[in-house]
C-alpha cells in the first residue's frame, strides 16, 4: 500500500501525519472488536445495533490509519475514504461506510432515524471486513 495519496490527504490539510502508537492502535482495535460484537446483538433496538456498528467501523478503520502513521486533521469520515490505502480494500467498502456516516450525521444532527434493516446489515458486514483487514496488520512498526 503506498503512503502517496496518503501524504497527498497531509497537503489537503485532512490528515496529518504522527507517527503510530501501539497502545493506542491496541485500544482502538479492542474497542472496534467490543463494539462490533455489541452490534450484532439482536436484542438490542436497530438504531443501537447502528450506533454500535458504525462507531465500531469508526474505531477500526481510525486503527489502520494510525499504524500507517497519520491521524484526522478535521473530518472524522477521511478514516473510510482512507481504507483504499491504509487496508487495501476495495471503494464499495468506503461507500457503506460513507452512506451510513451520513445516516449517522442524520441521527446526531437532525435526530433522523433513517436506517433500514439492509444498511445496518452491510454495515455490519463491513466492519467485519476491516475487522479482519486490521487484524492482519501486525505490530506497528517504528519508522
Amino acid at each position: 500500500m503506498s503512503s502517496k495519496e496518503l501524504d497527498n490527504l497531509v497537503r489537503t490539510e485532512l490528515l496529518k501525519a504522527e507517527r503510530g502508537d501501539q497502545k493506542e492502535f491496541d485500544a482502538l482495535l479492542a474497542s472496534g472488536r467490543r463494539r462490533l460484537a455489541d452490534a450484532k446483538l439482536t436484542g438490542l433496538s436497530n438504531e443501537g445495533r447502528f450506533t454500535l456498528g458504525y462507531d465500531a467501523a469508526h474505531a477500526l478503520s481510525l486503527a489502520a490509519l494510525r499504524w500507517h502513521g497519520y491521524r484526522p486533521d478535521r473530518k472524522r469520515f477521511v478514516v473510510f475514504q482512507a481504507l483504499q490505502h491504509t487496508l487495501g480494500l476495495e471503494p464499495q467498502i468506503w461507500r457503506v461506510l460513507d452512506k451510513c456516516h451520513n445516516a449517522r450525521n442524520l441521527a446526531e444532527y437532525e435526530g433522523i432515524f433513517d436506517v433500514d434493516r439492509q444498511l445496518l446489515k452491510e454495515l455490519l458486514e463491513t466492519a467485519e471486513r476491516v475487522l479482519k483487514a486490521v487484524e492482519g496488520l501486525g505490530p506497528i512498526l517504528n519508522r
